[in-house]
């Protein structure tokens, strides 16, 4: 495959200007078929997820139309690389003169060039979101894993039985050597919990890629060595996704890595770690300045905001440039949907080579620290080492998140990713270089319990999924609750509308309403609410 890949570029060199770009595509077929079937695009685990957690299915669910991806394979000097159906784009290298010309077909709505310098100044981008059991405890010995794992308080949750038990993580990579014989993962193959693997880069279920990277980043979490190491979610279910070309760095790796998160949402991921982050190429036309460092501007950071809006935990490593000049987290971990994780050493100080914030528009960054300096793994073949990298500090917390999810179910992605902010040792005091700090699992997790009796207290009761709302409202129902009377009063109190709505038919457009707010009461026998709308 590496001799092919490197016939493919030689046989690209010899046209014009190369050039990378998104291409945008026109407004998806049968959305509503499709939102109404949701079978038929996502996992039922994935429907489960967004269920429990009053996320919507929407358009972004749908796939991209397979019938306008073949016509752009089939143009001249013009390869597709990769697709996203969140940003309802594919991703593309070739010939200038021939991209340009791809605006001219019916099904292309717009082009975004790679290299910033090719856009109009005015460029368009569509609109981002924002922002009693019974456990199975088990006595473990950390061996050389103890320090990091106490250091977090994760032990704590060890102890009730929270190991990640149930919880299904995916780890986004550059490679995974030698799993199906590493010692290390024996216990994961033989229970089944190795649920899936996928190369976007090869389009194969091999994950071998380049190095040992990837490997290192999953000891982390799922490695388990008797006395002498235990990750910090040896319970959890994973899958393994290759999204890295190691031998060059090119903005294509955010497309395969966007494709990968869509992927682990439509299976019904819970967690997802990625010790990656993207900011030089090796095309310096493709880097990314400050500026850019928005959270909302790079192709990894736009796919993340909307993996968090589908419900997932996107845990990623800062970056390594805490030393150098251009010393500010990478991307994705801009991201404001992303809980990003910086490096301190066995004694919980700041690592000098972890990179820093704020971000350009003023937030913190780093979010949290972890153990990145001299950080026990496991190697390939299943022996221990110390390894330094904000990589090994992104799993580390990756894998308490997990098990802090599975002992509070019934909170959502941002509620738990709040928690282990609020947790954190500089939660008051933020910095630079340490965001909010060493987060305390004990303490999040007793929070934590507060919470979902708060939550729980609600349940029954209705609710609403999104506000401030653009076209729709989307309300979620109580158990049992099979259809209810919606009234929509504005600030005068005058009815502007009436409508009726179900466990399958629960959105209610709002589209043709002025912006301002509204009053929406909510009644189904005895039990009525009542919620402030703003509409933008």
């Amino acid at each position: 495959m590496k001799i092919i890949l490197i016939l493919l570029f030689i046989s690209f060199s010899v046209h014009a200007q190369q050039e990378d770009a998104l291409v945008y595509l026109v407004d998806k077929e049968n959305v509503e078929e499709f939102i109404n079937q949701p079978n038929t695009i996502l996992s039922q685990r994935s429907i489960d997820r967004k269920g429990r957690h009053s996320t919507p299915i929407d358009s972004r669910d749908v796939p991209v139309n397979e019938e306008f991806i073949t016509i752009l394979k089939n143009k001249e000097h013009v390869q597709v690389l990769a697709k996203s159906k969140w940003m309802n784009s594919v991703y593309i290298r070739g010939d200038l003169t021939e991209i340009e010309k791809l605006k001219d077909l019916y099904f292309v709505a717009s082009i975004e060039f790679l290299n910033k310098t090719l856009n109009q100044p005015n460029l368009e981008k569509d609109e981002l979101p924002k922002n009693s059991v019974v456990y199975n405890v088990r006595d473990y010995n950390y061996g050389s894993a103890l320090n990091q794992t106490q250091m977090i308080s994760l032990e704590s949750l060890h102890d009730r039985g929270l190991n990640g038990d149930g919880m299904h993580i995916a780890i986004m990579d550059s490679g995974f050597p030698n799993i199906t014989e590493n010692p290390a993962y024996s216990s994961l193959i033989s229970e089944g919990r190795l649920l899936g693997t996928y190369d976007f880069v090869d389009r194969s279920r091999n994950v071998q890629g380049f190095g040992t990277h990837g490997s290192q980043t999953l000891s982390v979490m799922a490695g388990l060595k008797e006395n002498e190491f235990i990750g910090t979610a040896p319970q959890a279910s994973y899958y393994l996704f290759r999204t890295e070309f190691t031998p060059s760095e090119n903005p294509v790796e955010e497309a395969w890595w966007v494709e990968a998160l869509e992927r682990a949402d439509s299976l019904g991921i819970d967690v997802v770690n990625t010790s990656l982050g993207y900011r030089d190429f090796d095309e310096s036309k493709y880097n990314y300045g400050y500026e850019d460092l928005d959270g909302n501007t790079t192709i990894s950071a736009r796919g993340a905001n909307i993996g968090f809006e589908k419900g997932m935990l996107i845990v990623t490593s800062a970056g390594n440039d805490g030393q150098a000049t251009f010393n500010t987290v990478a991307t994705p971990a801009d991201s404001p949907g992303v809980l990003s994780i910086g490096a301190v050493d066995s004694l919980g100080e700041y690592a000098a080579f972890s990179s820093m914030g704020p971000t350009v528009d003023g937030r913190i960054k780093p979010d949290v620290m972890a153990q990145g300096k001299s950080t026990a793994i496991l190697d390939t073949n299943g022996n221990l080492d110390f390894v330094n990298g904000t990589s090994f500090s992104s799993p580390i917390i990756a894998g308490a998140a997990a098990c802090l999810w599975e002992g509070l179910p019934s909170l959502k992605n941002s509620q738990i990713m709040d928690l282990i902010r609020e947790s954190g040792s500089q939660y008051l005091n933020p910095s630079n270089e340490m965001g909010y700090g060493i987060p305390n699992f004990e303490s999040t997790y007793q929070k934590g319990l507060l919470l979902k009796l708060n939550n729980d207290f609600f349940q029954d009761r209705f609710g609403i999924a999104e506000n401030p709302v653009a076209s729709e409202v989307v309300f979620s129902i109580p158990h049992g609750i099979l259809h209810a009377d919606i009234q929509f009063f504005d600030v005068l109190g005058k009815k502007i509308l009436q409508t009726k709505i179900t466990n399958s038919a629960n959105r209610v457009n709002v589209s043709q309403f002025d912006s301002g707010i509204y009053i929406a009461l909510i009644t189904s026998g005895r039990i009525s609410n009542s919620f402030k709308i703003i509409k933008r």
